[in-house]
């Protein structure tokens, strides 16, 4: 199991627009093979918004990176300051405390 973490702040761009297009996005985001979940987060004090996916392995969360999606969202004048930063799950305490996995498996169902 992967994480990844992507932010970025808006650009001349309104929340309301952002939204709009994060529900045109959302069916390409969740067909991507690999991915367990995306949760979308926002922080409108600092304007910086973006993702926390979990993925089965590594391998798929590099295999989004070199989306045509991905490139195309990272590429938009109104998305400035886009990071990606990527973490190994310890799985122990995460299964513990009802973390990824089970969110996963309970997603699908």
């Amino acid at each position: 199991m992967h994480s990844q973490v992507i932010t970025f702040t808006l650009k001349g761009m309104s929340e309301a627009e952002y939204l709009k297009l994060c529900d045109d996005l959302a069916p390409a985001v969740a067909s991507q093979p690999g991915l367990l979940y995306k949760v979308f987060i926002a922080d409108r004090a600092t304007n910086t918004y973006g993702g926390i996916y979990a993925w089965r392995d590594k391998a798929s969360m590099e295999a989004f990176a070199k989306t045509d999606l991905v490139k195309a969202v990272a590429s938009r004048p109104n998305i400035t300051n886009f990071a990606a930063k990527d973490f190994a799950v310890i799985e122990g305490p995460t299964r513990v405390c009802h973390g990824l996995v089970e969110a996963a498996v309970a997603s699908r169902r």
